[in-house]
């Protein structure tokens, strides 16, 4: 069996309630990781309901982490999404 198919892309969208940019961007990462071939691990965490991470992110939000790397803060497209996916897989072990 493939290395690669142990891999589980850990993608995780801080955001808080009633923020429409957030929204946005959850129906983006939503829609790709419902249509992806890799095995992904979607995380949504509600930056309202810890004071640290509000501290951390504050207006910053949303923001997008992949294997515990933010690649995209307000926005991201489909295709540059895509683009980021394709480019952790084969990296066997990365997680965050």
């Amino acid at each position: 069996m493939p290395r690669d198919a142990f891999v589980v892309i850990v993608v995780r969208l801080y955001s808080r309630p009633g923020c429409h940019l957030c929204d946005i961007m959850k129906a983006t990462v939503e829609q790709i990781v419902a249509s992806s071939r890799t095995p992904i691990q979607l995380e949504q965490i509600d930056i309202s309901t810890d004071a640290d991470l509000e501290a951390r992110y504050g207006l910053e939000i949303p923001v997008l982490e992949i294997n515990g790397k933010k690649v995209a803060k307000y926005r991201i497209s489909e295709e540059a999404l895509k683009r980021i996916l394709a480019g952790q897989t084969g990296r066997a072990g990365a997680a965050g």
